[in-house]
Formats: structure tokens, C-alpha cells, sequence
């Protein structure tokens, strides 16, 4: 084994970096709310120092997590190399709710620590214990810088720190020996390999498009569809609304738990994916917000949300980082009927993947990695004056089967999305067991009502659910015929 130790920090990685701000931290962030008796010490105290033990015996899991990042010598790309002085106490911390400890006073106290900024110069998470939420109940908050992990990768990382069944046992970890980084002569000989193998693998891309040259000729004039589909829906911009404005660095966060079950009944009798009912209320949520909250005129507007898409391979479980593309999707936020926005975006959604929508964002992904971060500053500026969309709204599929941490099941879990430039709001959803919940991110100056949206998206969903409960039943045997079966069907038919 080598005495030195790095790796390169992808574009789409390295992005996160260019983003971060005074204003715009780019960390990720969840509040998981586990039981608290099996944390507790005798004495009836969280036992802090059984949670450090335990996790300390995880961090092989997740080299990532002993590492910061640095400029590379010669050229100053980041890189990841180990960090000689980690320390877990500095990154596992804990505090404690004042009372009552209810929800409300929990989601102030999570912002607070959520809009502090990661030290850029450690390893970029924290993870914070908090105490004193009623009903013998604790609360982990964590941060993860965007650089490292997207939704994908965070749900493994949950998976890596949590284990699907109780345990009381902490095995003990491997000694772990920080590697040094390398030297410029090190650096230098370890890019040449790397561009040395660039040709190579151009090599064998141009072996495959020389045995099947139809099916690379098409797969091509698609991609290059979809980046000029996607450039042109960028460049177009959107309407600025009460919502995009330029943001500060102080946050609110609200969430909401809604029912697995509830929307399988929407999705069944009025159609569609879970997504497309997800993009649904939120047209909804917005039209309602927009109009009987901040008196504003939704018919005028034109709103669009980025919708992040992973483009993880099966292959890539576990391993961290970004794998992400996105769609820009507009909103029907000027449409009064319920069922009318649900089968608009529907149709959106259907037309982004008949072009292939992603493959344009994929494609654009990878020509970073030649381009460098000149476009990237550039997006960044454009953020700030002229953003392509006017608020991020992802859906990250989770476990279906309950965690623990050591003996304490994991009985919710609320995302966090990171604001950037004038997007005011993000949102953010992840499925554990039969509930998604809704979180929501904010401004703290520009959105005061953040809770006024949060009782819109349930206003709106309420409405698709009552109109689904009132629809026919689809018949037996459609219901019957398995999902993919199905969709195979839909995707064949005219």
C-alpha cells in the first residue's frame, strides 16, 4: 500500500464548493427522531459517549468521512485526502431543547444549527445529538456537505449508520492509520495516469460505436437533443416571484408527514407516478400561497421547479458523491382545477422522458469534466441574478423497513434541502416506511410564512385526495396486472 492517499473531487462535486457562500451553506440535512429510552444512560442522561463509541466503530463504512478537502499541488483541483488531526468529538455534538421541547421549539433550534456553515478545512458532517424533545424522544441532526453525497448516496449512508434491526453490541473498529497527501511530483505522475487512461477508455467507447454504429448514431443525436432541449428551457428563464429573491445566511424549517397509502390511492384512480402527484401539490401549494397569502397573481406566472433525477448505476451503491441530473419542470400554477394540474404535469413529465430529458443534464455533467469550473462560476453568477428555476424540489425514496441506532428505532425522518442565490424556498421529500414527509427550507427574512405554504401543500393534496376518493375504482384486472408489466404496456400504446 502506498504512503499517500487522494482522489479528485468530480466537477459536479467540485460545483458544491463553487456554490457555498456566506449566504449559501451547501450542505445536505435530515432531523431523524428516534425512541430515547434505549439512549439513556441509568441515570436516565443520554450516554453521548455510547453514541460516539458506536459510531466511531461505523467510520471505516465511510472513508469519506476521516477525509477534508484540499487544493491538489500544480494545478489547485480539489482533492480528498485523510485527515491527520480528525477528531469524532468535534464532529458528534449535542445540545438539549429548552422546554416544553415540542415540535416547534425542535424545528428552531434544528434551523439554527443547520444554517451554521461546515469548517471547509475538516471533514465536511456533523452529526448532532439533541435532547429534551417530549415524549422520551431524541433527535439526530446532520449535515454532510453537497460535495460529498446526493440524495441516493445519503439514503446508503443512513444504511451504513443505521442497521435494520436492534443491536446493543459495539464491535470494535480497525485501527485506522491516516495516509499523507501527495507530493507535486506524486500529484503530477498520478495525473498523467489518469489522462493516460482517458484515451483508452475513448478507445473502447469508439470500439462500440464502430460495431453498432445505428444504435451509437441514434444514441448521440439523442443526447444531443436533450442538452439543446435543456439549454433552451435554461436560458429562457422564469418569472421572478415573491419567492426569488436574493437570500441571507438565517433559515427556517417546517415539515410535514403525509401518508404512503393516502397517495397510492391518488396515484391509482386518477394516474400517474408518485413524482408527478408530488409536482402536482406543489403547483397547487404555490398557486394558493401566491395568491391568498402574498396577494399575487399566479395566472400571470410562469414557475418552474428543478427536479433533481439520480443517474446512480445499481453498481454505485454505497459509494459516495453525486450522481444527478435534473429535469426543469414548469408548473400549472396558473390552473384552477385539481385534477386539470395533475393531468398537465402528467403530460410534462411523460414529455420530458419521451426526450430523454435527463441524458441533457447527464451530458452536460460530464462535459465539465472537461470544461473545468469556469461555466461553473458562471451558473453560480446566474443564480444570483437570473436563475433558470425558481425552486428545487427532490424526492428521495427511502427504506421501507425500520432503522436503529444501537437499540433506538428510527420513528421519522425530515429532509432539508440547501437555498442558494434567490431561491428563497427548497423542498425536499423522503419515504421511511408508509410516510413521506415534506420538509421545507427557507429564508428567514423573506419567507416569515413558511407555515402558510406548508398548510397549502396539504390543502392542495387534500383536494386530489377527496376528488381520488370520489373517482371509480380502475377495474380488477388493471389493477391486478403488475407495474412494470403495465408501464411497459403504456410506454408501447400510441
Amino acid at each position: 500500500m502506498s504512503d499517500f492517499n487522494y482522489s479528485r473531487l468530480t466537477e459536479l462535486d467540485r460545483s458544491f464548493l463553487i456554490y457555498e457562500g456566506p449566504s449559501s451553506p451547501m450542505h445536505v440535512g435530515a432531523v431523524t427522531i428516534l425512541e430515547g429510552a434505549p439512549l439513556r444512560e441509568p441515570g436516565h442522561a443520554i450516554d453521548l459517549d455510547r453514541i460516539l463509541e458506536y459510531v466511531e466503530s461505523r467510520l471505516h463504512l465511510i472513508p469519506r468521512y476521516r477525509q477534508h478537502v484540499e487544493a491538489a499541488p500544480i494545478d489547485g483541483h480539489p482533492i480528498w485526502v485523510d485527515d491527520a488531526r480528525f477528531n469524532l468529538r468535534y464532529h458528534v455534538r449535542h445540545t438539549r431543547l429548552p422546554k416544553p421541547g415540542n415540535e416547534r421549539i425542535l424545528k428552531r433550534t434544528c434551523a439554527r444549527i443547520l444554517e451554521q456553515r461546515l469548517d471547509l478545512h475538516k471533514p465536511l458532517w456533523e452529526l448532532w445529538v439533541v435532547e429534551g424533545l417530549e415524549q422520551d424522544r431524541v433527535a439526530i441532526v446532520s449535515k454532510t456537505h453537497h460535495c460529498m453525497i446526493d440524495g441516493i448516496s445519503g439514503v446508503d449512508l443512513l444504511s451504513v449508520l443505521m442497521t435494520p434491526e436492534p443491536t446493543e453490541k459495539i464491535e470494535p473498529p480497525p485501527v485506522w492509520l491516516p495516509r499523507r497527501g501527495p507530493t507535486a511530483i506524486e500529484y503530477a505522475t498520478g495525473e498523467a495516469m489518469r489522462r493516460l487512461g482517458e484515451p483508452v477508455a475513448a478507445a473502447r467507447a469508439l470500439g462500440r460505436v464502430l460495431i453498432d454504429r445505428d444504435h451509437a448514431r441514434a444514441e448521440m443525436l439523442e443526447r444531443l437533443r436533450a442538452v439543446a432541449h435543456l439549454t433552451t428551457s435554461a436560458l429562457s428563464g422564469t418569472a421572478q416571484t415573491p419567492l426569488n429573491q436574493p437570500i441571507g445566511p438565517h433559515r427556517r424549517l417546517d415539515w410535514v408527514p403525509m401518508s404512503l397509502d393516502d397517495i397510492g390511492i391518488v396515484r391509482t384512480r386518477l394516474g400517474g407516478t408518485v413524482n408527478d402527484v408530488v409536482l402536482a401539490v406543489v403547483a397547487g401549494a404555490i398557486r394558493r400561497f401566491l395568491k391568498h397569502v402574498r396577494m399575487t397573481d399566479p395566472d400571470a406566472l410562469e414557475f418552474k421547479v428543478m427536479a433533481p433525477v439520480s443517474v446512480r448505476d445499481p453498481r454505485e451503491r454505497g459509494r459516495l458523491g453525486n450522481r444527478v441530473a435534473a429535469w426543469l419542470v414548469p408548473l400549472p400554477i396558473g390552473e384552477r382545477d385539481p385534477l386539470v394540474r395533475l393531468a398537465r404535469v402528467r403530460e410534462t413529465t411523460q414529455e420530458l422522458k419521451r426526450r430523454h430529458e435527463a441524458l441533457g443534464a447527464e451530458s452536460l455533467t460530464h462535459a465539465l469534466e472537461w470544461l473545468g469550473a469556469t461555466p461553473i462560476s458562471l451558473g453560480a453568477r446566474a443564480m444570483e441574478t437570473a436563475p433558470p428555476f425558481n425552486m428545487v424540489v427532490t424526492n428521495v425514496p427511502g427504506p421501507r423497513g425500520p432503522l436503529y441506532l444501537l437499540g433506538a428505532r428510527m420513528l421519522e425522518a425530515h429532509p432539508m434541502v440547501p437555498l442558494l442565490g434567490s431561491l428563497s424556498v427548497g423542498i425536499a421529500l423522503f419515504s421511511y416506511g408508509r410516510t413521506i414527509s415534506w420538509g421545507f427550507t427557507a429564508d428567514w427574512d423573506l419567507v416569515p410564512d413558511l407555515h402558510e405554504l406548508v398548510l397549502s401543500v396539504q390543502h392542495a393534496f387534500q383536494q386530489l385526495l377527496d376528488r381520488a376518493r370520489h373517482a371509480p375504482e380502475p377495474a380488477p384486472q388493471a389493477a391486478a396486472e403488475p407495474a412494470r408489466a403495465r408501464r411497459r404496456r403504456q410506454q408501447a400504446s400510441p
